[in-house]
């Protein structure tokens, strides 16, 4: 138990004490408070539990043990939920463009609760692609000395299957590989219970980065959603939230500018989520580092890929887990002088003490390369830019689908008119699918392209054709692709100007994406060009679409 200080209750007090607080302190015994938990620091403990997803169905159990590590360190712990909504229901549907807009709404309730509860410090417990950013961004806000605890992975499916074995089996099936009863077969048992999406999609390419970042426990992120491990890193999560309130120590003592270069270098040898660049942008912002797409450039040049991971590898994170997990991964990395090893990190330790006796891999695992064989010698998230893209866009490109693409422009205007396009036989090789009024803004939510890119897997055209588009995508979407356009199509950015058959170049060694179109005729276009009105103009949508910056910018709504 930690020593119990005034200073370790610098918000709760002013809830709790003195006559004034007479009637905070009733209500407060109504839901389980007693005369000595007055006397103690609150920890707010943000659950993002949910039955609408496998990847937070678990979490409220979770969140319990962080409660009794809480509790039994001497404070006083207090569970509140915020939302989550599901990128895995959702993608290919309208609704996919309530996903991006949940990061912040998950951002806000906390801050929200938070501040107004006053609480002296802070655990979330996330496990999915949105909740995890988003909780870090609403603890980075209040910077109360805070802990962030990963849900954990899902095992593999039958027949090594997960989620995305699914979305490809649609178009394996519109490529007559596999009959309807055969897409049930892997409908049935490729997602087989709780824990966030298998391979180094999203979610586990996040909670990577938290803990690289070190605003997790060491381990955190590669861990099994069902696992003793789990449990444990929960508990311990809650006890030591209260060593960080002792020592005050706080986000923005850990967020460093060094913490963030550490997590991106983190993610590129993971073979991880472009979604970590919009993500790691947005966390920035919120602890006012300065991170931009050049840094990703810049620390891309000389960090290699080394994890044969799913979507574009061969392994899932269950499997990284068996073997250790990231932590190996990191100790190499810092010997190798690619991580700051003097950052301060939750345990209250710098990352270079927390590494100090981690053990290697076992010998004969293939699953982390070794640096003088990697999977590719520098960086997958390749920054481009270009006549097509001047503010920026994000690729993610293993050299498994190529460095290069040049091909003729196939556009049309929203996801489900491209998905259309691909199962129906629009879309041949040689063909450059560009899928325009998918950003921020013109979404409005910027949604994933999973389903068309998983489409296009399974029709197997993966290394015929390429896509363009001022949305995202899925940490599991693979091949040729290219997103975050900016400036998108509804701000006028130059895909709003593409023609079908125009000539588009995507060079990954050179970093540049190309219209081959004059500059005349892009002005001639541009005459002509107007801007769509909005697709919503109350609710949720409307208001994030007004607030929304580039996503070159971490598609932020506090600019």
């Amino acid at each position: 138990m930690t020593d119990i200080t005034d200073n370790m209750r610098t918000y709760s007090s002013q809830v709790v004490d003195g006559i004034e607080a007479t009637p905070a302190r009733a209500m407060l015994r109504a839901v389980g408070f007693t005369d000595e938990d007055f006397k103690k620091p609150q920890i707010g403990i943000a659950s993002t539990w949910a039955n609408v997803t496998p990847c937070n169905m678990h979490i409220d159990k979770l969140a319990r043990e962080a409660e009794k590590g809480a509790n039994a360190a001497g404070g006083k712990a207090v569970i509140f939920n915020t939302i989550t909504v599901s990128d895995g229901i959702a993608n290919g549907t309208e609704g996919m463009k309530y996903s991006l807009v949940s990061r912040e709404v998950i951002a806000d309730s906390i801050e929200t609760v938070a501040g107004c509860e006053g609480f002296d410090g802070l655990i979330a417990v996330g496990g999915c692609d949105k909740n995890m950013p988003g909780c870090l961004i609403g603890m980075a806000r209040l910077n109360r000395p805070s802990i962030f605890v990963y849900g954990g992975t899902i095992r593999p499916g039958a027949g090594h299957t997960d989620i995305i074995s699914v979305f490809e089996a649609v178009g394996r099936h519109a490529a007559g590989e596999l009959s309807l009863v055969q897409v049930k077969q892997i409908e049935d048992t490729a997602i087989p219970g709780p824990g966030s999406c298998g391979g180094m999609y999203t979610a586990n390419t996040m909670a990577s980065a938290i803990e690289a970042l070190g605003m997790s426990l060491p381990g955190s992120s590669a861990q099994d959603a069902i696992s003793t491990d789990k449990a444990s890193d929960c508990f311990r999560a809650g006890q030591q939230v209260l060593e960080l309130l002792a020592r005050d120590i706080k986000p923005r003592d850990i967020m460093t500018r060094k913490a963030f270069e550490n997590a991106i270098r983190v993610i590129i040898a993971l073979a991880g989520s472009t979604n970590g660049v919009l993500h790691l942008l947005a966390m920035a912002h919120a602890v006012e580092v300065k991170l931009a797409l050049d840094d990703f450039i810049e620390l891309g040049k000389t960090t290699p890929v080394l994890a044969d991971l799913r979507p574009s590898g061969k392994y899932m994170m269950s499997e990284l887990v068996a073997i250790g997990g990231i932590q190996p991964l990191m100790k190499r990395m810092l010997d190798a002088g690619l991580l700051h090893g003097d950052v301060l990190t939750v345990t209250g330790k710098t990352l270079a003490e927390n590494l100090a006796d981690v053990a290697e891999y076992p010998a004969g695992q293939d699953i982390i390369r070794p640096f003088d064989n990697p999977i590719k010698k520098d960086s997958h998230l390749v920054i481009l830019h270009g006549n097509l893209s001047p503010t920026g866009a994000v690729a993610k490109i293993t050299g498994k689908e190529g460095l290069r693409f040049a091909g003729r422009a196939r556009v049309y205007h929203g996801e489900e008119a491209a998905l259309a396009g691909i199962l129906n036989g629009e879309v041949v090789a040689g063909d450059v699918i560009v899928i325009r009024y998918e950003g921020p803004k013109g979404g409005p939510g910027m949604r994933e392209m999973l389903s068309p890119t998983s489409a296009v897997m399974g029709k197997g055209l993966g290394k015929d054709v390429a896509l363009i588009t001022d949305g995202r995508f899925s940490g599991g979407s693979h091949g040729f692709v290219v997103g975050h356009i900016t400036p998108e199509a509804f701000d006028g950015g130059p895909i709003a100007l593409v023609e079908n058959g125009d000539a588009i170049t995507i060079d990954a060694e050179t970093r540049e994406i190309s219209l081959g179109v004059s500059d005349a005729v892009l002005a001639e276009r541009r005459a002509r060009w107007t801007q769509p009105k909005p697709l919503y103009t109350r609710g949720v949508l409307a208001k994030y679409a007004k607030l929304v910056s580039s996503a070159s910018e971490g598609a932020v709504t506090d600019k």
